[in-house]
């Protein structure tokens, strides 16, 4: 059991101090798991760390799944077997970069919830995961055997808000339902975010990247006695498209830890171990005023933050810098250090074998409904994907511009199945001119969700089109919706001859035949922007934007013999896929976290 004094913690009754690492199940395939945790072990870890989404658990049908790769216990209990304490952080907020911050998109299909609140129905919300997950948990805790040593409660709330009752709420949500080991928060390094995000009797902890004795006077005032612990030590970041790839410097982040040991602190490493956004997952910062205003920044796909644990299991320079300074403190295990995973031999896939237009396809991805008004996904009932828009325009009519307010997030135009321009959520005031003859014109708006906003006051992020469309000053009605989640591609027709021009949405199919699956890396060189499967999983998104230059294809997802790979190009069509046994995160900025 892990508890704590005025002096520091104490496990099973001796003095004790977590050197722990942030490895998230949910961005790494099931199948490598324990070669996470192994790697994670030999860094020096005595701990593993993880948030818990609640929006990964719940599916689409209202369930709540614990098996496959949602099997936290099986997580849990494999981090057991490596000799490693579990700490978890089970939100219901978790931030992390990750879609809504783990809240399941529905959420928002509720006019008027407030999130992160004591509002009824949020709370009520909350229950109810709380009531799912506290059977999987409870087996897992120390005081039965397992594990798990401690639990947080909400995740950086003081950077949020301050709703006492809430965090109340939660602590005691926890406690009645049986979680009786350490409970603790974890709140940004500054006087109002601690004191926003504090719960009286719980122990409160801090993040932040650099400037340790600096940061632990903040937590200091605000908790005189008691252990001082980095719940979130930054020691890389995470990458937005369009911007460099984020490093820290090895050795500048070893001395940043090795400060921060010194004081006989405890620290979690995040990330130790990043992994990937798999599929739709990725989230979302947004700067601006509104939910609609420009300052939208998309996360990537890759996770990799530049942690001592590369994406694909590397052991880098940061992490043999970390094992130094972590073994002056804690006793590293015994043995030889873990191999590099096996990787693909290059190669090089020449030509599509079949080709599908998107707009051609629609009836085999998805069934309409019908509204008088466009309507954003959560209100059809839609998490994650993209979602399609289809009205008739009268006519004739000349030019005039055709305005989308509330777009969530990239709009694709087209009149009778031609393209003719793209809307950005980031340039609210744009148009594009949409001219009619006398038959009218069907209007398509093909429009891609980037992820739900996962940190700061603009998390009432609906996706589609949350406002309406406009002809000039004219509104539009009259209205086919298609939700396009993109979870099944198996009923496309796919056709060898079909040609398709830029800026006209199609799939294209590659097939190429292994002898023994391992990882692998895809990049797309004079592609666009799109979306990328393998066996029919998706990897996640690509885009000439950057910085990240190839998707990480874990070796679980090959198989021996014939593999399907499937490109969604929404803008420039590409002829070839290379499969390389490097990755390219694309050209590198310095991280912020070496100053925060």
């Amino acid at each position: 059991m892990l508890d704590y004094d005025d002096t520091g913690f104490r496990r099973d009754g001796a003095p004790h101090r977590i050197v722990s690492g942030a490895l998230h199940y949910f961005r790494v395939h099931p199948d490598l798991w324990d070669d996470r945790l192994r790697r994670l072990r030999a860094l020096g870890a005595n701990t593993v760390d993880t948030y818990i989404p609640w929006n990964f658990h719940e599916l689409p049908s209202g369930e709540v799944d614990f098996t496959g790769w949602r099997d936290i216990a099986r997580f849990v209990r494999l981090a057991q077997t490596r000799d490693l304490d579990v700490i978890l952080r089970p939100g219901p907020y978790i931030c992390a970069e990750w879609e809504f911050g783990g809240l399941p998109a529905r959420l928002l299909a509720a006019g008027g919830m407030r999130l992160r609140s004591s509002d009824p129905a949020f709370l009520a919300e909350v229950d109810g995961w709380f009531d799912a997950l506290a059977p999987e948990l409870l087996p897992l805790l120390a005081g039965r055997g397992g594990p798990v040593v401690a639990v947080q409660v909400e995740n950086e709330y003081g950077s949020y808000g301050n709703d006492a009752a809430y965090l109340a709420h939660l602590r005691d949500g926890l406690v009645t339902r049986g979680v009786d080991c350490l409970l603790f928060t974890t709140d940004g390094s500054e006087d109002y975010m601690q004191q926003g995000g504090a719960i009286p009797g719980l122990l409160a902890t801090a993040t932040f990247g650099s400037r340790a004795p600096e940061r632990f006077e903040v937590l200091r005032r605000q908790q005189p006695k008691g252990p001082l612990a980095a719940m979130e030590f930054w020691i890389g970041w995470f990458d937005r498209t369009g911007e460099p790839h984020h490093v820290r410097d090895a050795e500048e982040s070893a001395r940043s830890l090795d400060e921060l040991l010194a004081t006989g602190a405890s620290v979690n490493l995040y990330m130790a171990h990043g992994g990937t956004n798999f599929g739709f997952w990725a989230g979302a910062n947004h700067s601006g005023a509104n939910p609609y205003d420009s300052g939208y920044e998309p996360t990537v796909t890759s996770y990799d933050y530049d942690a001592p644990i590369g994406e694909a299991g590397e052991l880098t320079e940061k992490f043999h810098a970390l094992r130094a300074v972590i073994g002056r403190y804690v006793p590293l295990p015994e043995g030889e250090l873990p191999e590099l995973p096996a990787r693909l031999t290059p190669r090089q896939l020449d030509r599509p074998t079949g080709r599908a237009r998107l707009l051609d396809s629609l009836d085999a991805l998805s069934a309409p409904v019908r509204r008088t008004a466009p309507e954003p996904m959560e209100n059809v009932g839609q998490s994650l994907g993209l979602i399609h828009y289809r009205t008739h325009v009268p006519g004739p009519r000349p030019a005039m511009p055709l305005r989308i307010d509330g777009i969530g997030d990239r709009a694709q135009v087209f009149a009778d199945g031609r393209p003719i321009g793209v809307l950005d959520r980031n340039t609210p005031g744009e148009t594009v001119p949409l001219e009619t003859g006398p038959a009218g014109v069907t209007l398509d708006i093909l429009v891609e969700a980037l992820g739900r906003t996962n940190y700061g006051p603009q998390m009432d992020d609906r996706k589609g089109i949350g406002r309406g469309v406009s002809h000039d000053r004219q509104r539009l009605f009259g209205w086919e919706i298609r939700p396009l989640p993109l979870t099944d591609l198996d009923a496309l027709v796919f056709d060898g001859t079909t040609g398709v021009d830029d800026g006209d949405p199609a799939f294209h199919r590659f097939e190429t035949d292994l002898e023994a699956p391992a990882d692998a890396f895809v990049a797309l060189p004079a592609w666009g922007r799109g979306l990328l499967w393998l066996n029919g999983f998706l990897l996640g998104r690509y885009t000439h934007e950057g910085p990240q230059r190839t998707l990480y294809a874990p070796g679980p997802l090959w198989r021996a013999g014939r593999n399907t790979l499937v490109v969604l190009e929404f803008d420039r069509h590409g002829e070839v896929l290379e499969l390389r046994d490097r990755p390219d995160l694309g050209d590198t900025t310095r991280a912020p976290s070496a100053d925060y």
